[in-house]
This record gives C-alpha cells, structure tokens and sequence, in this order.
C-alpha cells in the first residue's frame, strides 16, 4: 500500500490534474507520475506481456521498470521518473510496446 510521508494529506486545489484514462486525478506539485496514481488508489498500471501478470511501481527510482505507462502517446514511459504535469494524458501501458 502507498502512503505519503509527510504531514498533510489534503491535496492543494489548483489546475493540477492529469488525465488517466478519461478520469482527472489531481496531484501535488512535484509528484512524479507514479505517485499521483498511487495516491488516487489506480494500481496495477501495466499487465506482464509475456503472463498477464498484474504490474505496479515498485522500486519508484527507475531501476525495476514495473511502472511502465503511455504518457501523452509514447509508450514505455517510466511513471516513477516522470513528472507529472497539468493536462498529462496517461494511460495503462496495454502489452508489448509497438514498432513503427
């Protein structure tokens, strides 16, 4: 389970949001991607291509690649080393990334 470390748990009002699939999720200046969706309870953000298997950020420094999602159309992005940003577009990441 994700939980911040910090005192305050309110979520500052403001154009803060990103979209993820369709849904606005609000998040706090300086969040990387991952953390915004694991603050607003989206887990699991990719399935394995090889077994299904359910994928989640896991390390959130850019080692495991467990956090693998679309942002704003290209694929393979690592939501733990995004930043997220107002009006990011954000989807799961749905099998092996394809070649042009």
């Amino acid at each position: 389970m994700f939980t911040r470390v910090e005192c305050s748990s309110a979520l500052p009002a403001g154009d803060n949001v990103l979209i993820f699939e369709g849904s606005q999720l609000p998040f706090r200046p300086g969040d990387s991607v991952a953390a915004a969706l694991l603050e607003a309870g989206v887990s699991p953000l990719r399935k394995n291509p090889v077994d299904e298997s359910p994928r989640a950020p896991f390390c959130m420094m850019g080692v495991c690649f467990e956090c693998l999602v679309e942002i704003d159309g290209k694929q393979n992005q690592q939501s733990c080393l995004t930043r997220a940003h107002p009006g990011m577009v954000v989807r799961r990441q749905r099998g092996a990334r394809t070649l042009a």
